[in-house]
C-alpha cells in the first residue's frame, strides 16, 4: 500500500441490520420496544436496590453496577442505530465513530470484570461463610467495582489509541450497526 494516494476518511456509512426500507420501520419499532425494556428495567432494579435497605449487600451492590453498565453500553450504541432506521444518510464521523467504539468497550469489559468481581464474591460466600462478612466490606466491594471501571477504561484505552494510529481510506462502508472495532480494523489501509 505504500506509494499509493490514500485519501484520509472523514466519515464512516453503517450499512445496519438490513438494507431493506420496507423492514426500518419494524425493526426501529422493534429496538425501541426492546431498549425502553431493557432501560426500565435495568433502572427499576438499581431504584428497588437502593430503596431496600435488606438489599444493601455485596451481591446486590455489584448487581446494581452491572444494571448500570448495561443501561450505559446499550445507550452507546442503540439511539444512533434507532436514528439511522429512519434516516437516508447513515454516517458516524471518525471522532464518533471512535467515541463510541471507546465507550462500548469501556462498558463491555467492565461488565465481563464485574461479573468476574460476582463470581468472587459467591466463591467467598460458600468457601469461607464464617469469614464472609469480615471478608466483603464495604470499602472492598467499592474498590473491586472501581477496579472493574478502571480495568475497562485500561483496556479501551488501549484498543482505541491502538485505533487512532490506523490510517483510513476508502470504502468507509462499515459493515455493522455500531463502531465496533472488527469492522474497522477491515477498512484499515494501514499494518
Amino acid at each position: 500500500m505504500e506509494g499509493q494516494n490514500h485519501i484520509a476518511v472523514k466519515e464512516f456509512f453503517l450499512i445496519g441490520l438490513n438494507e431493506n426500507p420496507k423492514f426500518h420501520i419494524p425493526l426501529f419499532l422493534l429496538f425501541t420496544l426492546i431498549y425502553l425494556i431493557a432501560l426500565l428495567s435495568n433502572w427499576g432494579m438499581i431504584l428497588l436496590i437502593w430503596l431496600n435497605v435488606r438489599l444493601h449487600t455485596p451481591m446486590y451492590f455489584f448487581l446494581s453496577n452491572l444494571a448500570f453498565c448495561d443501561i450505559c453500553y446499550s445507550t452507546v450504541f442503540i439511539p444512533k442505530m434507532l436514528v439511522d432506521f429512519l434516516s437516508k444518510h447513515k454516517s458516524m464521523t471518525f471522532s464518533g465513530c471512535v467515541l463510541q467504539s471507546f465507550f462500548f468497550l469501556v462498558y463491555v469489559t467492565t461488565e465481563g470484570i464485574l461479573l468476574s468481581m460476582m463470581a468472587y464474591d459467591h466463591y467467598v460466600a460458600i468457601a469461607k461463610p464464617l469469614s464472609y462478612s469480615v471478608l466483603m466490606t464495604q470499602s472492598v466491594c467499592v474498590q473491586m467495582v472501581l477496579a472493574s471501571y478502571l480495568g475497562g477504561l485500561i483496556n479501551a484505552l488501549t484498543h482505541t489509541l491502538g485505533l487512532l494510529k490506523l490510517d483510513f481510506c476508502s470504502p468507509n462502508i462499515v459493515n455493522h450497526f455500531f463502531c465496533d472495532i472488527p469492522p474497522l480494523l477491515r477498512l484499515a489501509c494501514s499494518d
